[in-house]
């Protein structure tokens, strides 16, 4: 049996590294701080949980306003319901049989929403659901400008009619431009959103010429969500990353007006062997993704550059000298480049309240839709 990575109560300097850390204090400002800016906006809330995939946090997302939480897979959409999440939304395309079955019983026991840019994937849902008696909600998703699923907003209108036609719920548009939320310039971000709020109108107008009403679109990410919220087309706002920050997002230049969000997620480690010239902290590859580039070294003059499984290799950097580097034994925490993937590789949360430095154990979350793939 792996040994714990730490127990209630305890020190932050007694958790075992390396080690996925939340810092709460951080964590819970930021989550307020979205919540107050949906509120401020009329804006609805659904945070996406596939970045945290841990019940527990979606439900204090709840708990702040949130209407329920997004999520990709079907496995997930299962176990968070299993959690007691109740109203979770699929935001992609699903187009096995088997996993429509699926989407179809889940339909049965919660609020449940998924999103199509098919034919063939609306005839199976509805195929599925009719065999089940469920209703879900559907959304046609558009391709506003990133070029991966749905369709154009011209075929929209044919494909909500479709919709509809088969006896489904048609509840709107899934409208997001994840190719735009770590543009760096805050100004080519709000450029890219309004293009995808034209893309969105067009798409409206192609479904109202079908006699449909298109009650909500749903969209935005922590990149584009100022320019989002005040397009005039968003109801909905799928942010995921704000409440982590990773080192990814905190590269890009704030949007005006947009509020300050802070590092809640860390990845403890710890040096194990030190040269002249550099440091080597036991964490590498297994511990954070590196899809964004390698992790930050948080409130330390270190840049890491190089990794393996185990190892990552730190040297001096900035105004800081070999000097300076730390001693053996000595904590590193480390800002990952992308929470998502990195939340990913661990089993659970070390969640510390009162700070990186003399926190003290708080809470141990499991995270619950890690591996989640189906």
């Amino acid at each position: 049996m792996q040994r714990p990575l730490a127990r209630l109560g305890d020190p932050v300097a007694t958790v075992a590294t390396p080690a996925l850390v939340i810092d709460l204090d951080a964590m819970e400002r930021n989550l307020a701080a979205m919540a107050a800016y949906a509120r401020s906006h009329g804006i609805r809330l659904r945070p996406h949980a596939k970045m945290h995939k841990s019940a527990a946090i979606a439900n204090a997302q709840i708990a702040a306003g949130a209407v329920g939480v997004c999520v990709q897979k079907l496995s997930e959409a299962e176990v968070l319901a299993d959690a007691g999440i109740a109203d979770i939304y699929i935001s992609n395309e699903l187009i096995d049989a088997a996993k429509l079955t699926g989407v179809a019983a889940l339909a049965g026991r919660i609020d449940l929403a998924i999103a199509v840019d098919s034919i063939l994937g609306v005839d199976r849902l509805a195929e599925a659901c009719e065999a089940a008696g469920s209703a879900p909600n559907v959304f046609v998703e558009i391709d506003v400008g990133q070029g991966r699923c749905g369709v154009s907003p011209t075929a929209a209108g044919a494909l909500a009619q479709h919709v509809v036609s088969r006896g489904l719920r048609f509840a709107g548009l899934q409208a997001y431009q994840g190719g735009a939320q770590h543009r760096r310039g805050a100004a080519e971000r709000e450029a890219a959103a309004q293009v995808a709020a034209t893309l969105v109108r067009a798409a409206q107008t192609s479904i109202t010429s079908e006699g449909i009403a298109c009650p909500l679109v749903t969209g935005g990410g922590t990149g584009t969500f100022v320019f989002d919220a005040t397009s005039g087309v968003y109801g909905e706002l799928q942010v995921g990353s704000y409440l982590f920050m990773d080192g990814e997002y905190a590269d890009i230049e704030p949007a005006e007006h947009a509020p300050r969000f802070e590092h809640a997620l860390f990845v403890k480690s710890q040096v194990m062997s030190r040269a002249a010239s550099h440091v080597v902290v036991d964490a590498g590859i297994k511990a954070y993704a590196i899809d964004a580039g390698l992790p930050r070294a948080w409130r330390r003059e270190l840049e890491m550059i190089n990794f393996g499984d185990e190892h990552g290799i730190l040297k001096a950097s900035g105004s800081g000298s070999a000097a300076d580097l730390p001693q053996l034994g000595e904590t590193v925490w480390l800002v990952p480049g992308h929470c998502d993937p990195t939340v990913n590789l661990h089993d659970a949360y070390v969640a510390v309240r009162g700070g990186l430095e003399r926190g003290v154990v708080e809470a141990l979350w499991p995270v619950d839709t890690r591996g989640c793939m189906i």
